[in-house]
C-alpha cells in the first residue's frame, strides 16, 4: 500500500515533534546532573576534604568540613541529602567555590551526580520505543539509564 504524501508528512512531522522531546529530555538532564558533576570532573584547583554528618534536615545534611591539604577547616558546611547519608557518616568531598556547600567526590559521589541524566534516559526510551518505533535505541537507552540508576544505588 503506497502512502499518500499528506501521510508521509504526518509521519515526518511526529518523528521531528518525537525526537525534540526527547532531545529536551537528554539536554535538561545533562543540565541537571552538570550542575553537581561539574565539580568532581573539573575537581583539580578546589577544596577537597572530608565531612562529618551531625545532622540532616529535609533537603540537606549538615556538619564540619576538614581539609585534606591542611587548609582552613569549616564548622558547618551542606551537602544535598541522599538515603545514604545519615549522622556519623563521614565521606571525601569537594567545596563548591564560593559557598559553604560540597559535592560528595569518589565513585558514589560521581555516580549519584549523574542520576538525574539516568532518569532522562529512561524517560527518553519510552519515547524512543514507543512514540518513535526505534525499540533498539530504546533498549539501549533505557538499559544505559537503568544501569545508572542501579550502580548509583549499590555504590551509596
Amino acid at each position: 500500500m503506497k502512502r499518500s504524501s499528506s501521510q508521509r508528512a504526518l509521519h515526518h512531522g511526529r518523528t521531528a515533534a518525537l525526537g525534540c522531546v526527547v532531545l529536551l529530555l537528554l539536554v535538561a538532564g545533562v543540565l541537571a546532573s552538570w550542575d553537581s558533576a561539574q565539580h568532581i570532573v573539573l575537581a583539580k584547583g578546589r577544596e577537597h576534604g572530608t565531612m562529618t554528618v551531625t545532622g540532616c534536615g529535609s533537603e540537606v545534611c549538615t556538619g564540619p568540613y576538614v581539609p585534606t591539604d591542611g587548609g582552613s577547616g569549616r564548622s558547618r558546611v551542606s551537602v544535598d541529602k541522599s538515603v545514604a547519608a545519615k549522622k556519623g557518616d563521614h565521606f571525601p568531598v569537594v567545596v563548591k567555590p564560593g559557598t559553604f556547600e560540597v559535592v560528595r567526590t569518589g565513585t558514589p559521589g560521581l555516580l549519584h551526580a549523574w542520576v538525574p541524566l539516568g532518569g532522562a534516559l529512561v524517560l527518553a526510551a519510552l519515547v524512543l520505543g514507543g512514540g518513535m518505533r526505534l525499540p533498539r535505541i530504546a533498549w539501549g537507552a533505557g538499559i544505559a539509564g537503568a544501569v545508572l540508576l542501579v550502580a548509583t544505588f549499590f555504590a551509596l
